[in-house]
């Protein structure tokens, strides 16, 4: 079947699928951590059952969500031994003691907490299982740390020598790699995605039970909760989106070009193409709706700023254009849908009909699995835009698979397949079967619940990788 198949293209696209999965369960699980962090400090402060019973409720959604991304997550280190291991024999030395310090650190403490969190409501004090609850969603916020440090060196790359057998060293000093100069931007803008991603999911799953019954007070709760965060964190999102292109297109003009469609340098000022579609041979934008210089305003603050394009940059060295193209715009068509939510629900406080507007509640639960597709559109971005790279200008991803043969990639390939569809879909339908249920008052704990959560190991929920 795959005889003729090209055994790095299926590597890739074997690990686009899993990182895919498990990417949405990290990014789940980490707002997740800290509303419920939220909610439990809100039932100490207050003594208001309501908030007990929003945190037991989804508490046990975020059980399931954090087993999901755990299994998911031990796939995507097995991948850089076997489909990868010209890449971990050349970077090892530098991905390598950040991904131990994620396991030292993240790891450690959600295994320490994750048990009592889940578990211990009943049988240790309020006090010490609120503590227990945010180490659970620190160690989630540190795991994103590490990872997505690793993953920003692979993007912009400091702090490195190269030894005489072509491999990546750790130079004089680790905080250079650390702290890279695309990470600050990206950990940012990853970890609001994640909380926006988050509050998205509770505001849908507040505005169904609002449509079945708009006298709920714990829907109204959640709805009132996840709407102030899309209305007050989406406009920062946006800002922080700009500023991590900016450092983009500082570090990756290349990536940008792509992003923006520009396959000719516009000397006087670049237009911003809303649409179309990139014609990689003719090196155009065929369809074009485009608004005149409007690119360089955005990317230079300046609309007559000139601004470089693809023919500038070697055939051989340029993106998949029409992947990163399309990607970036669906991540930011959502970005302003976010935005019109937030606003749309500040009217709605204003006028005093935020739990009585049916329109709106049908707006947020269309909106509720946005933030996923959302977040999956910017590592789609992020990642395919650094191609033909995996560490950006220095180590092509041609040069970093195994030499493997195309029909061993693709029966694993097959095999992740249908192993992913099958339990994660079995335990996707099982988290919207909790959330069809509506939350109420005297909400049972994790441990009295007919849920069985055994089989959970406390570990690290892996950030996307590379």
């Amino acid at each position: 079947m795959f005889e003729n198949a090209d055994a790095l293209l299926l590597a890739r696209i074997q690990f686009a699928f899993t990182v895919s999965f498990h990417f949405i369960f990290p990014a789940f699980s980490i707002g997740l951590a800290s509303y419920l962090a939220v909610l439990e400090g809100l039932w100490l402060k207050t003594g208001q059952s309501l908030y007990l019973d929003l945190f037991k409720y989804w508490l046990k959604i975020f059980a399931i969500t954090f087993a999901m991304g755990v299994v998911s997550g031990i796939v995507m280190s097995y991948q850089f031994g076997t489909n990868w291991s010209v890449f971990s024999d050349k970077v090892g030395s530098v991905i390598g003691p950040l991904m131990a310090y994620e396991v030292l650190t993240a790891f450690f403490l959600e295994a320490g907490f994750l048990g009592v969190m889940l578990f211990g409501m009943n049988k240790v004090g309020k006090r010490l299982h609120f503590m227990a609850t945010l180490m659970v969603a620190i160690g989630t916020f540190i795991s994103a740390f590490w990872i997505l440090s690793a993953n920003s060196w692979m993007q912009t790359p400091v702090g490195h020598a190269i030894n005489a057998a072509g491999q990546f060293v750790p130079g004089e000093s680790w905080w250079t790699i650390i702290f890279n100069p695309s990470f600050p931007y990206r950990l940012i803008h990853t970890v609001i995605a994640a909380y926006l991603t988050t509050a998205l999911v509770v505001g849908g799953v507040g505005a169904w039970h609002l449509l079945r019954d708009r006298s709920n007070a714990h829907a109204r709760k959640m709805f009132s909760m996840a709407m102030w965060m899309a209305a007050l964190v989406a406009p920062v999102q946006i800002f922080v989106g700009d500023q991590h292109g900016l450092n983009t297109l500082e570090h990756q003009p290349a990536k940008v070009m792509a992003m923006e469609g520009h396959f000719e340098s516009h000397p006087e000022g670049a237009p911003l193409y809303l649409f179309g579609i990139p014609d990689t041979n003719e090196q155009r934008v065929d369809w074009a709706v485009k608004i005149p210089q409007l690119g360089s305003l955005i990317l230079k603050h300046d609309p007559d700023a000139p601004l470089a394009g693809l023919d500038t940059v070697p055939a051989e060295n340029h993106p998949p254009v029409g992947i990163v193209f399309w990607s970036f715009r669906i991540m930011v068509g959502i970005g302003v849908l976010m935005l019109a939510l937030g606003l749309w629900s500040l009217v709605a406080r204003a006028r005093k009909s935020l739990y009585d507007w049916p329109l709106l509640h049908r707006f947020a639960l269309l909106m509720a699995p946005s933030g996923f597709v959302a977040v999956i559109a910017g590592w789609v971005t992020t990642e395919v835009g650094r191609q033909p790279w995996t560490v950006y200008g220095l180590l092509r991803t041609a040069d970093s698979a195994s030499p493997l043969a195309a029909p061993a990639v693709g029966a694993s390939l097959i095999a992740f397949v249908i192993v992913y569809f099958a339990v994660f879909g079995i335990g996707t339908w099982y988290i919207l079967k909790l959330m069809h249920k509506p939350p109420h008052s005297g909400e049972e704990a994790l441990e009295a619940a007919p849920i069985r959560t055994a089989g959970i190991t406390p570990a690290s929920s892996v950030e996307t990788a590379s």
